[in-house]
């Protein structure tokens, strides 16, 4: 069952600057600094589609001294793959 509410999860994927950063935390920890150079966006930019990807709970937020670190949560996008999945049903009850 998936805890966070799929409305968010459809939500943060419907975006491309947000799926551009999911694609970028597919290569692992990143620093939201780093992230920022490699997207070519404003810190306040990157700051509110890493806010929607953390409400939908697609990303993990870490802080190591003045650094700020986020990785996917690949928990959560598999528990929305399953759900999204579920809704085509059992293929073999196709007549």
């Amino acid at each position: 069952m998936i805890t966070i509410a799929v409305s968010d999860i459809l939500s943060a994927l419907a975006d491309n600057n947000r799926r551009r950063v999911l694609e970028i935390l597919k290569k692992g920890k990143i620093s939201s600094g780093d992230l920022a150079k490699e997207l070519d966006m404003t810190p306040q930019a990157l700051s509110y589609h890493l806010s929607k990807l953390k409400k939908a709970d697609l990303i993990y937020e870490t802080k190591n001294k003045n650094f700020i670190y986020y990785e996917l949560n690949l928990t959560v996008l598999d528990e929305a793959l399953m759900w999204i999945m579920n809704l085509r049903g059992d293929n073999d009850d196709k007549n």
